[in-house]
């Protein structure tokens, strides 16, 4: 029985283990099996593979039995609204039963590839401005990298993964590797200069974002083309026109031979070895036989997302860490943050009657952040970006029955141009923010249930009003009419960018990670995911994911070699 145990625990041993399959984790896998690294990626949800498992991709709304709704009988054990588009990635409500202390929303990718299927796909790089924001502005803990230590991983990400944008030269948004950028719409290009015309801090550019404009060698021998413009990216790219872990990173770990993904299986904790003083595995339930099972491996990456990955940190208890995994600082779970979009503003334009926008744009015109940049200026700290979209619809008269309705819905008019923004702002992180695991409540797994507890502060607030208060004067200096600007009041987690909780910084007894993204008290966990943000800027979070991740994942290999982890 001896041998046979010692049989299955070989078989269950990798070099290195990576928790999540999404953006993050892909490219733990990708740079892991490059350096040579048996990698085990464990995924709870699903398998999915590439081009085969998008039922829906590329589908027009006729060839949907209901025209995208999704009938009765479907939605059974789903709490939330949906679309038969998008239904093979919804996941049911009793698959993770949270506990909301305050109200909030928490959206999960639970299947191979996770949310790099999902993503809205913006690609905006960080800045000095943004990583010294902490130590400058007061709030949080200082980072313990700067721009110049990511510029380098972000400029290798964005040729990997295909970056579509231009160069802006713009101190507070550096330029990124970019392909051709999606053209501005004429309405979007008319904001643009009156922007210009009317204010000297703020730039209209267009949002870099991850799709392939100009494809390159490095993509085709990925197997992905240039995108199509079809914005159905939700659904799945069958061209892989765009960056998922499931196009792109974990085919390309695949391909090295070193790669093993194993799906439906839900991380309960890694496993500390107390006598060595280090990690030496996971433990999780297979979500089919709710069997037990552990692997084992010298290095572990954490990219469960945000929440997930402080729930399982929280989870891996032991004698050495009775509160969670690497916790002596007793800051694990706490100073969670998220990106403030309840800011909406929408207005119309008499203009451009004899214009029509050509084709579809998976992109938008952006607005980098312009409040409390270089130094402290307003009743709040840090500040916000600003998406911007517009474009013409068709206006057909409805009010008619008959023949006549049917000519107007197969004939109708253009209507007027409309313009669009929202707000991305950045929460202040605080040490009441926070998630920690239920006592006693468990999850169908065996897995305590998470809590959920954060909520909104002041300067949330004064930050939206400061938002409506522009976005209405920015309309109004543009001749817009139909100006319409407001607080939507919604719950947090709405903008699915939860960072933070297993946070970075100089200090052990105020963070968990170093610069290297290490556990401080356990060196051979890594955490890369949203879970490991100090502060969460205004950008769409997932390019500084990516490239912390590639970054992390060379230094780990480099230590494995140095016999430190």
């Amino acid at each position: 029985m001896s041998n046979l145990s010692i049989s299955s625990r070989r078989k269950r041993t990798y070099d290195a283990i990576v928790i999540g399959s999404g953006a993050s984790g892909g490219w733990a896998a990708k740079e892991l099996c490059d350096k040579g690294l048996k990698t085990l990626v464990l995924e709870r949800g699903r398998d999915v593979k590439h081009i085969k498992d998008y039922p829906t991709a590329s589908k027009a709304p006729w060839q949907f039995e209901y025209r995208g709704n999704v009938p009765i009988e479907k939605r059974e054990g789903f709490s939330r609204p949906m679309r038969e588009e998008t239904l093979h990635w919804a996941i049911k409500d009793d698959e993770q039963p949270f506990i909301q202390e305050k109200p909030f929303r928490w959206f999960r990718g639970y299947h191979v590839g996770g949310k790099s299927l999902l993503w809205a796909r913006q690609t905006q790089r960080w800045s000095d401005y943004d990583f010294e924001g902490p130590a400058r502005d007061g709030f949080a803990v200082d980072w313990p990298i700067r721009y110049k230590d990511l510029e380098p991983w972000y400029s290798y990400v964005e040729k990997f993964a295909g970056i579509a944008g231009g160069k802006d030269g713009l101190p507070e948004l550096p330029d990124s590797e970019c392909g051709p950028g999606f053209d501005l719409s004429c309405i979007e290009q008319y904001f643009k200069e009156t922007i210009q015309n009317n204010y000297s801090d703020r730039h209209v550019i267009q949002g870099r974002c991850a799709h392939i404009t100009d494809t390159q060698p490095i993509h085709r021998e990925q197997g992905r083309g240039k995108c199509q413009n079809q914005t159905m990216c939700n659904r799945g790219c069958v061209i892989g026109g765009y960056f998922s872990s499931n196009a792109s990173t974990l085919p390309w770990a695949l391909k090295t031979g070193n790669l093993t993904v194993r799906p439906h299986a839900v991380v309960h904790s890694i496993i500390y070895n107390e006598k060595k003083g280090r990690a030496t595995g996971v433990r999780i339930i297979d979500a089919t036989t709710l069997d037990t099972i552990e692997f084992y491996a010298d290095v572990i990456f954490v990219n469960a997302s945000a929440l997930n990955s402080n729930a399982i940190l929280l989870n891996s208890k032991s004698s050495r860490f009775p509160n969670g995994l690497g916790n002596d600082s007793d800051v694990l779970g706490k100073y969670v943050a998220w990106h403030n979009y309840r800011g909406k503003a929408n207005a119309q334009y008499e203009g451009f009657q004899d214009k029509m926008t050509d084709g579809r744009n998976p992109s938008h015109a952006y607005i980098p952040r312009f409040r409390n940049v270089q130094k402290q200026e307003m009743n709040f700290l840090r500040g916000y970006a600003i998406g911007i979209g517009g474009g013409r619809g068709f206006a057909p008269d409805t009010s008619a029955i008959g023949d006549q309705l049917r000519e107007n819905l197969l004939h109708p008019p253009l209507g007027k141009w409309n313009i669009s923004s929202w707000m991305m702002g950045e929460t202040v992180p605080t040490e009441e923010n926070h998630v920690r695991l239920h006592p006693d409540l468990k999850d169908k797994y065996g897995i305590p249930q998470l809590i959920i507890s954060c909520d909104w502060s002041e300067n949330d607030d004064k930050m939206v009003e400061d938002y409506v208060a522009q976005s209405k004067e920015m309309f109004e200096k543009a001749g817009f009419t139909n100006i319409r600007a407001n607080d939507t009041k919604a719950a947090p987690g709405s903008d699915i960018h939860e960072m933070g909780g297993v946070r970075m910084g100089r200090d052990p007894k105020t963070s968990l990670l170093n610069e290297w993204n290490q556990l401080h008290q356990c060196k051979n966990v890594f955490v890369t995911d949203g879970a490991c943000m100090t502060s969460t800027g205004t950008q769409n979070p997932t390019l500084t994911f990516m490239a912390i991740t590639a970054r992390a994942a060379n230094y780990a290999v480099d230590e494995l070699k140095k016999r430190n982890l």
